[in-house]
């Protein structure tokens, strides 16, 4: 059978935790009759989240991959964590990923993470169609949740449904139809008991005139619909001019294209639950989010190559091979390793190229990887997502490539951790399976830190949030059998300079009966950006030979830099300019340079002194109106600076910049303090100065 690009999607579900991206998931599945059983998150059934701890807990902690058949296109979707613990999850999917299906509740409208994973979108340029779900819901606003999109997320949403009702059965006007703004058709669904029955019912759709009592709204949405389409139709625009009837086809071709070109955002409506509406966001799946042909060619560099030399590669499987790793599982028998496949063909029992590592890796075996389920395939064309066993080198954001036409693609960035513990194994006994294993992790999840303390002997585990951790420690003990003390998490704190500095570091000392002379000189000021040391080169001499020292000082700087501050936390938003420095005659070897770079860090640290910072929280509390008061009464107890509050779906919602340190055990001081009432999430949001008294106290 050949294989047609433009029939295949690759998408991710993704929202705020509680959203209904699961629910919605299994509902997909159940409907393209890839399962034949329902799933439901609060019972721990679902397909998609397989792994023991999601099914306690009823939310998704790991990504999941499934596949399945909807009229002629086949769907690669990957249901995507909600809570910001696991946010790296959603930053590796997006990154592989060429649509993505975003939900929102039509209760709570745009929370915290749903920004969060707009902005990583953003980032990777997916282009995205939104569902606003859960209008069965007390307190449902659809065209409220359409106006946070545009006015929260800069977004240019594009209606194509309009409610019919909104809210649960009991009251006045419930949800209980879509109206179809492309076809001008009132769509109602069969009851959800005849639905999940299966037959006919999974895809019997009704189809009427609209009734009157939403010929006006109808119309208004149908109105801004067409003219918004006009910048990307001609026909259209003559058609509405003419006051001709505009063909649906011809309405679906022009929206799909504003879609992919990310100028605006198709809205649907829903209750995923209820089974209302899933259909529609099938179609609109195939309809308007781009298969791997709409894309434009991945872009990398040629690392055979000295300079930096862009290159581009098509999605045509008969194109040399190159693919991303986006995710790793470690298992016993060998880690299996998900691909996506950019351009070329990916075949079992071949070789490939990790232009980083310098090595090659072999492709033992090829996986169709359908959540829990696998299937052993022999070849993977460009625009397959595929789980590959044989390499050993290859980690998360490495390429995969021909060896005869390298290229290196943009890696995976993944955001810094914020907390750590002290663990350590029951008996002695253990330590090394503790460390084995914790090696494990550390390859399948990349916001995951282990290391030992040199001065204690401890291992420190750092990652994105409590909830991360202790799910780390679960797996420990129930995959692995690992019984652990554990103790307290404390924050990662790191350290900023006080003041910007000019300094020079020499040395001039005899080492086994050669003279070592050298001399660095750099300047170091502190900057706003959120990131590690930067370190740049600002000698550029014209002597090829002058040039390779002055590139080794930069080199030498910035491994002196990685070492931390004056109280060993590691450097944040810091500047440093290696300057022009005078070269002796013999000129400095290797060893001479690395000891006069770490002496001008020593002294560039001595000379401006360090100020400690801590990881800073972005808050946001949902708390009814009788409890208000409380929550924020804690919450400055807890040095949170309040920063907006608003009414979201009668419902306050607190924003709140509040340190990590301070917000140990807040879930349940809000529970608390709000007769279990409140919800809130929690995300990094930067890092500012520590109190005085924590300074001090550091050690």
């Amino acid at each position: 059978m050949p294989h047609r690009l433009d029939t295949i999607r690759n998408i991710g579900i993704v929202a705020h935790i509680d959203a209904g991206k699961t629910t919605l998931t299994e509902r997909m599945l159940f409907f393209t009759k890839t399962s034949h059983r329902l799933g439901e998150v609060d019972r721990g059934t679902t397909i998609t989240d397989f792994d023991p701890e999601e099914q306690e807990r009823g939310i998704t902690i790991y990504s999941a991959a499934v596949s399945f058949q909807w009229q002629d296109v086949t769907v690669n979707l990957i249901d995507t964590p909600g809570h910001v613990d696991f946010t790296a999850e959603v930053e590796r999917s997006l990154r592989v990923l060429d649509g993505a299906v975003v939900v929102f509740s039509a209760r709570e409208g745009v929370e915290a993470q749903s920004e969060t994973v707009w902005r990583q979108a953003d980032k990777y340029g997916v282009p995205r169609i939104a569902l606003v779900n859960k209008l069965d819901r007390e307190g449902a606003d659809f065209f409220g949740t359409v106006d946070q999109i545009e006015k929260r997320l800069k977004a240019k949403p594009l209606v194509l449904h309009v409610p019919q009702g909104m809210g649960p059965p009991h009251v006045k006007d419930p949800f209980r139809g879509i109206v179809d703004l492309v076809e001008m058709q009132l769509l109602t669904f069969p009851p959800k008991d005849e639905a999940l029955a299966g037959g006919a019912a999974l895809t019997a759709i009704t189809k009427s005139p609209i009734p009157e009592e939403l010929a006006d709204i109808a119309a208004e949405y149908r109105e801004q619909l067409v003219s918004t389409l006009f910048d990307f139709s001609d026909e259209i625009a003559e058609l509405a001019m003419q006051d001709a009837p505009i063909p649906p086809d011809l309405m679906r071709k022009a929206i799909r294209q504003a879609t992919i070109q990310r100028k605006v955002v198709p809205v649907l409506c829903g209750s995923a639950l209820d089974c209302i509406g899933v259909q529609p966001v099938l179609d609109a799946v195939a309809f308007y989010l781009p298969s791997p042909a709409d894309v434009p060619p991945v872009e990398g560099l040629d690392p055979s190559k000295k300079t930096t030399t862009p290159i581009a590669r098509k999605a045509d499987p008969k194109a040399p091979f190159c693919g991303l790793v986006f995710k790793i599982i470690a298992e016993k028998h060998g880690d299996l390793y998900f691909v996506r496949v950019y351009s070329g063909t990916l075949k079992a029992g071949s070789r490939a190229w990790n232009p980083l590592q310098q090595k090659k890796e072999n492709i033992a075996q090829l996986w169709h990887v359908q959540a829990d389920r696998r299937e052993q395939i022999q070849e993977a064309f460009a625009g397959d997502i595929v789980g590959v066993i044989g390499p050993r080198a290859s980690v998360t954001g490495d390429t995969l490539c021909d060896a005869n036409e390298p290229i290196l693609l943009e890696s995976i960035q993944f955001p810094e951790t914020v907390i750590s513990m002290a663990i350590e194994p029951e008996t002695s006994l253990e330590r090394k399976k503790l460390a084995e294993t914790l090696d494990m992790m550390k390859r399948q999840d990349p916001t995951f830190r282990a290391v030992e303390s040199e001065e204690t002997g401890q291992t420190l585990i750092s990652g994105m949030g409590e909830l991360h951790l202790e799910v780390i420690r679960h797996r420990l003990e129930r995959d692995f059998n690992l019984k652990c003390r554990v103790h307290k998490p404390r924050v990662s704190y790191k350290e900023t300079l006080a003041k910007p500095v000019t300094v020079k570091g020499d040395v001039n000392r005899l080492v086994g009966g050669q003279t070592l002379v050298a001399t660095v000189t750099l300047r170091a000021e502190p900057i706003d950006d959120q990131t590690g040391p930067i370190v740049e080169q600002g000698w550029f001499p014209e002597s090829e030979h002058l040039a390779g020292l002055a590139a080794l000082m930069t080199q030498s700087v910035r491994e002196s830099a990685e070492r931390g501050g004056l109280k060993g936390c590691p450097l944040w938003g810091v500047r440093i300019t290696v300057l022009e420095s005078p070269i002796p005659d013999p000129p400095p070897g290797d060893v001479a340079i690395r000891m006069a770079a770490a002496e001008a860090i020593d002294r560039m640290l001595e000379a401006a002194g360090t100020v400690l910072l801590e990881p800073v929280m972005r808050v946001e509390v949902s708390v009814p109106e009788e409890h208000l008061g409380d929550v924020i009464n804690d919450l400055q107890q807890r040095r949170a600076i309040i920063t907006a509050t608003e009414i979201r779906g009668g419902v306050n919602v607190l924003t709140a910049e509040a340190p990590l340190a301070s917000m140990f055990g807040y879930s349940a001081a809000v529970r608390s303090v709000s007769q279990g009432r409140a919800s809130f999430t929690m995300a990094p949001l930067k890092y500012g100065p520590a109190p005085a008294e924590t300074a001090d106290a550091f050690v």
